[in-house]
């Protein structure tokens, strides 16, 4: 195989991105599982916002590792739903894991702006 057939190596910057998401990932999996303990109107508002984002986050990662040609999109994308997530969790100051999660969802909505702007 050729050096042009092969995939071009991730940057750094793609790396952090891959690893922000899969984190994001895994938080907003983990708050779900806390929000079904929980309960109540307020609980399943943001558990659409934390399912939403875990999809998001893990097609995103997929997406990079792959080369995706529409990875600048899909990070662009991301990056509002992280925010809007991020948002959500913040709606329940008290609970550690929501602050746990909107912190995961700041710093991959910050990541996926940064790939983005490096013009992947």
């Amino acid at each position: 195989m050729t050096q042009s057939q092969m995939m071009p190596a991730l940057t750094q910057q793609m790396q952090e991105c891959i690893e922000a998401c899969m984190s994001c990932h895994s938080m907003c999996e983990e708050s779900m599982s806390s929000c079904m303990q929980k309960g109540g109107q307020q609980q399943m508002q943001i558990m659409r916002a934390l399912m939403d984002c875990s999809e998001t986050t893990r097609m995103c990662a997929d997406m990079m590792m792959r080369r995706s040609p529409m990875c600048a999109d899909m990070c662009a994308l991301c990056a509002k739903v992280c925010d809007m997530c991020a948002e959500a969790c913040m709606s329940i100051p008290d609970d550690q894991q929501m602050m746990r999660c909107a912190e995961a969802c700041r710093r991959c909505a910050d990541t996926c702006r940064a790939a983005v702007g490096a013009g992947m």
